[in-house]
């Protein structure tokens, strides 16, 4: 039976100055690299060997993933990176702080916009600088594919069809690591464990906690706990 492991990226610099991340392509923190090399630490002690990591595109992700790996001793596993995996895109909000932010739409505005399963934020304009057509690494995705706003309903529409395509595979050969970002990672535990949309709202993954998740061979979950017991947030009823 396979085993799935979450890591939601260590702590950005832009979650430090409470800022909208989305697709801006923000660093760790040096507290993120702990949380991230703690992660490979609490994985390694599992002593569960792995087959395949995967990643995102953006560099908060993809470091966590290296340096998880890292600490464990296992930096020969194969990774594959792919753009479906990207933190949800937060349109017209992204860069701004989130107390100012509130302050100027209010606190339930704002609360709609991060937390309804199907409402996004406005969208990004495209001539904005961080408008994802503008970055490189995203020059081979079709432009009417790269999103100007997401909500987690539209987020889970992009991780899904990748989870199908690459990672189901994967699984079906050997363990799995995936580390990515809150929002990606939860549209893949609503689609496990078939939660709904509000259930989906009450999950939050914790930032540099590995998520081990045991599935059956139809990977369905099992049982799943966090590995930093001390962090741990509530975990949704397996159905």
């Amino acid at each position: 039976m396979p085993k799935l492991a979450l890591i939601r990226h260590g702590q950005s610099q832009w979650n430090l100055e409470n800022r909208f991340t989305g697709w801006v392509d923000v660093n760790l923190t040096e507290e993120g690299e702990k949380q991230a090399s703690k992660s490979g630490e609490l994985l390694k002690a599992s002593g569960i060997q792995f087959s395949q990591a995967f990643t995102s595109f953006q560099t908060r992700a993809i470091r966590t993933l290296w340096l998880t790996l890292t600490s464990m001793g296992a930096c020969y596993l194969p990774e594959k990176k792919s753009w479906r995996l990207n933190e949800r895109h937060y349109g017209a909000l992204t860069g701004l702080d989130k107390a100012e932010t509130a302050q100027k739409h209010g606190d339930e505005q704002v609360r709609i916009w991060r937390r309804s399963y199907d409402i996004a934020p406005p969208p990004l304009s495209k001539d904005d600088e961080f408008h994802p057509s503008h970055d490189a690494r995203y020059a081979n995705v079709p432009a009417n594919e790269l999103p100007d706003t997401e909500s987690l309903k539209t987020t889970l529409e992009r991780v899904i069809p990748y989870w199908n395509s690459d990672i189901v595979p994967a699984l079906k050969d050997g363990n799995v690591l995936i580390a990515a970002h809150g929002n990606s990672l939860r549209a893949i535990v609503k689609h496990l464990y078939g939660l709904n949309e509000d259930e989906i709202m009450q999950v939050e993954i914790p930032t540099g906690n590995p998520l081990l998740i045991d599935l059956d061979d139809n990977l369905k979950p099992i049982s799943a706990k966090y590995l930093d017991e001390a962090r741990a947030n509530p975990l949704p009823s397996i159905k």
